[in-house]
């Protein structure tokens, strides 16, 4: 039995001041209003001036600390053993388009570190796959060498995605690569061979094809996030009718949304049925857009990303790669031609500016770092402080500093300074 107590507790609708939590095992199995008297502990933990809120998800992240998901090794259980010092819990590793060969390594990374966590690593959740199926005019910086139309998908087993006819040829399409070695079947293949490790994959609904491969997708088990794309509002209804429920880090990378033509963007902030990423550095999207999205969707259909990379939690004028291509480190993560390629963010860093500069309560910012992840790939007892919740929580100082990281009851990561 552990005690965590003096802390201001973090509930979804409240928080209960100078709360006491008691986690047995893996789990919650009280949150008090106070002191628990009686009873047998193993330990306790005093936290006044201090929040606990549920343990962080991040849904869209590519690397920390200089190391990238696709570099291949031992790099996914890495970024796990480094993640709780962020306050995250779980992560879904997550990819730019790439080539089979590098998809296989890297799903076959993410098997060994989900089988084979390290009790101080975060949860290592299915992949996700920023993927070949997006649009070369919306690809920012993704390799357009690696862009791929989607396969057709005839026929109603979704078992056989992998095995379906070639892909639509369009010679005059940027991403008709009759040359190459490969195409979008060779994808699907990889995907279909790595199916428990895949949970997102970022699609653009206006390629030939892709509202058929949703449909597939979607069939097969797989979260289907709408992004990268010049998609109309129609175009992007129809994903969502085809069983898209996420969008892909929200106003960035789609078409701009205007009065007249509100386009992907529009569909997404008109849907209850689809969750969207919010990538809050204050680079990504400026804080009254997030407001506004907040008001559209509420919190509880919006998810805190960071996009992180490589670069995140580096100094300014660090040099690492996200793919393979070389980024510098600035308010941002940037390629050498200047294009933005994700964020320097980490999730701790999200939640603190939710709250600091963008207005959110702390209920409502554990939502969207916490809550709304865990209910959007259906993480059954996650993301919220609760009785018989899974004991993932973060500590936070009051200034929303990370303290400690609890991960299945067991503690993570502890600031040097902590006194017992």
């Amino acid at each position: 039995m552990i005690l965590l107590s003096g802390a201001d507790l973090v509930l979804p609708d409240r928080v209960v001041s100078s709360g006491t939590l008691v986690l047995d095992g893996d789990r919650i199995v009280d949150v008090g209003g106070g002191a628990v008297a009686g009873g047998a502990r193993d330990l306790q933990f005093d936290f006044p001036q201090h929040y606990i809120v549920p343990g962080f998800i991040d849904v869209h992240v590519h690397g920390v600390e200089g190391r990238d998901t696709l570099d291949g090794g031992d790099a996914i259980a890495d970024i796990a053993g480094r993640m709780p010092a962020f306050g995250v819990t779980a992560f879904c590793p997550t990819s730019i388009a790439c080539s089979p060969s590098a998809l296989r390594e890297m799903l076959a990374a993410v098997r060994r570190a989900r089988t084979t966590r390290a009790p101080a690593g975060a949860r290592v959740l299915p992949a996700h796959l920023e993927s070949n199926f997006i649009s070369p005019e919306f690809k920012g910086a993704q390799p357009l060498e690696c862009l791929r139309l989607p396969p057709s998908a005839l026929g109603p087993r979704s078992s056989d995605l992998g095995h379906r006819s070639s892909d639509i040829h369009d010679p005059s399409s940027p991403i008709h690569h009759p040359s190459s070695d490969w195409d979008g079947n060779d994808i699907l293949r990889e995907i279909d061979a790595a199916r428990p490790d895949v949970g997102i994959l970022t699609v653009a609904p206006e390629l030939d094809g892709a509202v058929d491969l949703i449909r597939c997708l979607v069939a097969d088990g797989h979260h289907v996030s709408l992004g990268h794309s010049g998609a109309t509002y129609e175009q992007g209804l129809e994903g969502i009718r085809a069983g898209a429920r996420q969008a892909t880090h929200l106003f960035n990378r789609m078409m701009p949304a205007t009065h007249r033509a509100p386009g992907l963007t529009g569909a997404v902030l008109e849907s209850d049925d689809v969750v969207a990423e919010l990538v809050c550095d204050g680079v990504h999207v400026h804080a009254a857009m997030v407001r506004v999205a907040m008001a559209a969707k509420r919190p509880e259909r919006i998810m805190a990303i960071t996009d992180g990379t490589a670069g995140s939690g580096l100094p300014a004028g660090s040099r690492t790669t996200i793919g393979g291509r070389p980024i510098t480190v600035r308010d941002g993560a940037y390629l050498d031609d200047g294009t933005l390629a994700g964020s320097v963010l980490t999730l701790d860093r999200a939640f603190a500016r939710l709250v600091s500069g963008m207005g959110l309560s702390l209920s409502d910012a554990a939502t969207v770092c916490s809550t709304t992840p865990a209910r959007a790939l259906n993480l059954q007892g996650f993301g919220v402080i609760a009785p018989g919740a899974v004991a993932d929580l973060v500590v936070l100082d009051r200034d929303l500093r990370v303290v400690q990281t609890w991960v299945a009851g067991n503690l993570a990561w502890e600031r040097s300074d902590i006194e017992r």
